[in-house]
């Protein structure tokens, strides 16, 4: 019995130990809270926010506006400040683990924007003894060790966003005959994502990639596992949309010296040379979540009108790595259509080494053709990274083949593929915006405005399987035909993706003859020959007029905008040319072309083909060679937008090589000379940051064999008063000949370098240009009419004097200065030649004009 009562009183105390035990736990457990602090209307980060418990501690926010805690204390809420916003109190679940999401809405009331603070006692800024260019001169020489490149071979997934929004026209005119047609793209506004602007999404795309770099050997992998665009139809190419948007938008790596963006470059904080360009100062020392230690850094251009940004760093103090970027422009720059840009970018701590890596960067601009705030457009670009793996290895055959492949992946065009892969959740407008474009497309007035826009820009119009054109054709003039008349069209891919006829037909007035072109192509990869990449055969047949030496880039000879030229413009050719070609292009961007040539050119107007001196002259009625070809070309990373007539190429850093050799082979299909020729270029941009960007184009040729002059190079020349990059804007057609040359052609742009810092000026937004040309080259004796009766004489004027030169007497040489960006558009140049100015009817000085457009 006792041993029984002993045994109850044993497990009362047991229990009641128990109950004490679960009791005492239940009174300390620990409540765990993780999550983000962002931007109510944007969703951006906000970086460094305090969040603390109610009436004890708390953590700061990191750079991304991340934070953790956890406690043991009885609470039920957090309250979370920043500066520029309203405090907000969080309630929490007591005892548990939890990730939540705290978004801050601005504080109307606490706009810092608005402070100004002036002093009369102005402190003269000094790099000397500044702890602030001290502190940046340590990045600056961690820079190599803080690369993210600098990893022996790193991956992550990349999701990347761009996309474009009107601001909301006025009641007015949204209720306009114009646009009621369109309510329904309005009904997708958004008026949360930018304080004190409404945003219609007109354009979206994004892009999911798994991305692998090695750094020895140096090589990178990016598999592409979705992608999707807005598609406005065939109007539009929306790739080349996409191109273009990218070289705006260019990836940002603070590391470099020197940033792209808008196709300029501007200095980076952080370059080499910064301290030379900017001002710092220290702000503020913060400990964020994590317990690393930062420096808060504002940075600002000592000239507000270089191509310099704002905006503030913070760095950490053990790899003097950046932790986080903010910076915008400043307004004063030479920039044109924005008015506004803001740059934001993260970089987290990679738990494996302590260094940082890129997980974010966020750009935003506001673009309109005046200053103020009326409406424009609102662009966005968001790139995001994460899942970093760091220094495990591929085997090389993995990274061996194309730089850039697609995965064939019918789930990426849906709705559920994009919601659950994409980084960002997209707000409700932006996610109408595919929906919305869709619906316009197929709306009948859409259809007929693009149109019209399409004859007015493009110069076709289109009738499903054919369009006639290009407008700009129809009607010209010049001395051989008088008035030309002229009408064409060619098939479209809705009649055929395999076969493709062009044609059109074209009568002189003054000569009375017909002038025609006819094609045939075949595709061989069933797809458009307009888009890349291109892989087709050609036949063709043509009998039509030519200037010998004028050759045009984005423009048709028989233009009526080109029809009005300087000096004396009589020598010209009718051409019979036959041709059949191949020509396959690469996604690396390299491509060849076969060519068979059979030309048969007869001179016209003032030119005629002559042989021999006075009484034993010959006149030669027409010349004709046979020629076999061979074109490579490569052009890495090369961007551009396809037109209906041209590829208008996005200009970048790459440079672009070509080189091409033709056969002349006598006796086929009556072809009169064996001859060689080898032509090869090198076109590139160079870019010198501040000072602004160089086009730089060499060119070489060597012909072999004994030729008449029409046969040997001739030089492009120009006459019209249009200012051409790739042409002698004060050479004569038909003035210079050469078997064997070197050119080179530089066209810089210092971007306002100059202008902008004289008073007065710098409002105008002007930018200076400066060129120069130069021609190297020679005629040998065996092709030089006056050592030699074999072949046929220079062309002479009225008065007998020769009009046609070798470059034996030393190059040629031109060079300008011009004015660019008149009114956004026009550029000026003025002309001199500096060689050869004995020359009959050459003009030593010219103003020449051009349209162009360049942010």
């Amino acid at each position: 019995m006792d041993h029984f009562i002993q045994q109850i009183s044993a497990k009362r105390i047991l229990i009641y130990l128990l109950v004490l035990f679960i009791s005492s736990t239940g009174w300390s457990q620990t409540t765990s809270v993780k999550g983000s602090v962002r931007d109510a209307a944007s969703k951006l980060p906000v970086p460094f926010a305090s969040v603390y418990i109610k009436g004890g501690g708390g953590v700061v926010a990191d750079s991304m506006g991340r934070f953790q805690l956890a406690t043991d204390q009885n609470i039920d809420g957090l309250q979370v400040s920043y500066v520029g916003y309203k405090p907000q109190t969080i309630s929490i679940q007591k005892g548990k683990s939890q990730t939540i999401t705290i978004e801050l809405n601005p504080d109307a009331s606490k706009d810092l924007s608005a402070i100004v603070i002036k002093s009369k006692n102005k402190i003269k800024y000094s790099n000397k003894n500044n702890p602030a260019v001290e502190l940046i001169r340590k990045v600056i020489d961690n820079k190599n060790k803080n690369k993210p490149e600098n990893y022996s071979y790193v991956e992550y997934e990349g999701y990347e966003k761009i996309q474009l929004s009107l601001s909301r026209p006025s009641e007015d005119m949204a209720n306009s005959k114009l646009l009621k047609k369109y309510n329904f793209l309005l009904q997708g506004t958004d008026t949360t994502k930018v304080k004190g602007k409404a945003l219609t999404p007109i354009y979206l795309e994004e892009k999911l990639s798994s991305n692998y770099f090695s750094k020895d050997p140096n090589k990178s992998k990016k598999i592409v596992e979705g992608e999707r665009r807005v598609n406005f139809g065939d109007f539009i190419d929306s790739a080349g949309v996409s191109s273009f948007l990218k070289r705006l938008y260019q990836d940002i790596n603070v590391y470099d010296n020197s940033i792209s963006l808008f196709t300029n470059q501007f200095l980076s904080p952080i370059a080499d040379g910064a301290p030379t360009y900017y001002k710092f100062y220290i702000r503020d020392t913060i400990t964020d979540a994590s317990g690393t230690q930062l420096v808060k850094l504002y940075f600002t251009p000592r000239n507000t009108n270089d191509f310099l940004f704002r905006g503030t760093l913070y760095v950490t103090l053990d790899h003097y790595a950046v932790q986080q970027l903010d910076m915008t422009i400043s307004p004063n720059i030479n920039l044109n259509l924005v008015r506004d840009m803001h740059i934001h970018q993260g970089f987290e701590k990679n738990p494996a080494d302590g260094r940082y890596h890129l997980i974010k960067t966020d750009i935003t601009t506001d673009l309109g053709i005046t200053k103020g705030k009326s409406n424009g457009i609102y662009g966005e670009r968001s790139v995001s990274y994460k899942n970093y793996t760091i220094n495990q290895p591929h085997e090389q055959a993995f990274y061996a083949g194309p730089s850039t492949s697609v995965v064939i992946n019918p789930a990426q065009y849906t709705d559920s593929f994009w919601i659950a892969r994409r980084h960002d959740s997209l707000s409700t407008a932006d996610a109408k915006v595919y929906q919305n474009i869709d619906s316009l497309k197929n709306t009948r007035s859409y259809k007929r405005f693009m149109d019209v826009a399409t004859i007015l820009l493009a110069g076709y119009k289109t009738f499903d399987k054919f369009e006639i054109g290009p407008a700009s054709t129809f009607y010209s003039w010049n001395p051989v035909e008088g008035f030309r008349l002229r009408f064409g069209g060619r098939t479209t891919p809705n009649l055929s993706k395999r076969f493709y006829f062009e044609t059109y037909g074209a009568y002189g007035f003054k000569d009375e003859k017909w002038k025609g072109f006819f094609s045939f192509t075949y595709s061989l990869n069933n797809k458009s020959i307009y888009a890349f990449p291109v892989n087709y055969v050609r036949a063709s047949a043509q009998r039509e007029t030519k200037i010998p030496g004028q050759e045009l880039q984005f423009v048709q000879e028989d233009n009526l905008l080109l029809s009005i030229k300087r000096g004396k413009n009589d020598k010209w050719l009718y051409n019979d040319i036959y041709r059949l070609d191949y020509v396959k292009e690469f996604q690396s961007r390299f491509s060849f072309a076969l060519g068979f040539k059979n030309w048969k050119q007869t001179p016209a107007g003032g030119l005629s083909y002559v042989k021999g001196k006075e009484q034993q002259a010959i006149t030669i009625e027409n010349l004709t060679t046979s020629e076999l070809s061979v074109q490579l070309r490569w052009a890495p990373n090369e961007q551009f937008y396809q037109s209906k007539i041209y590829r208008v190429p996005i200009i970048n850093k790459y440079p672009v090589f070509t080189a091409r050799y033709t056969r002349g082979v006598k006796g086929l299909a009556g072809g009169e000379y064996n001859y060689n020729k080898l032509d090869v270029s090198i076109e590139k941009r160079v870019y010198l940051s501040q000072f602004g960007y160089s086009d730089v184009v060499l060119e070489g040729n060597y012909t072999t064999g004994q030729l008449p002059f029409p046969l040997l190079s001739i030089h492009r020349a120009n006459q019209t008063y249009a200012y051409q990059l790739r042409s002698y804007n004060l050479m004569n057609f038909l003035e210079f000949v050469s078997d064997h040359y070197v050119s080179l052609n530089v066209d810089h742009h210092f971007n306002g370098f100059i202008f902008n810092r004289l008073p007065l000026i710098n409002k105008l937004n002007l930018r200076e240009i400066v060129s120069a040309k130069v021609i190297y080259g020679g005629v040998r004796s065996e092709n030089d009419p006056h050592k030699t009766s074999a072949v046929y004489n220079y062309p002479t004027n009225e008065n007998g004097l020769t009009t046609t030169f070798a470059l034996n007497d030393g190059p040629y040489v031109e060079g300008s200065v011009g004015v660019g960006n008149i009114f956004k558009l026009v550029r000026l140049d003025l002309v001199k030649r500096f060689t050869y100015l004995h020359h009959p009817g050459v003009d030593e000085w010219g103003i020449r004009g051009r349209v162009r457009f360049d942010f």
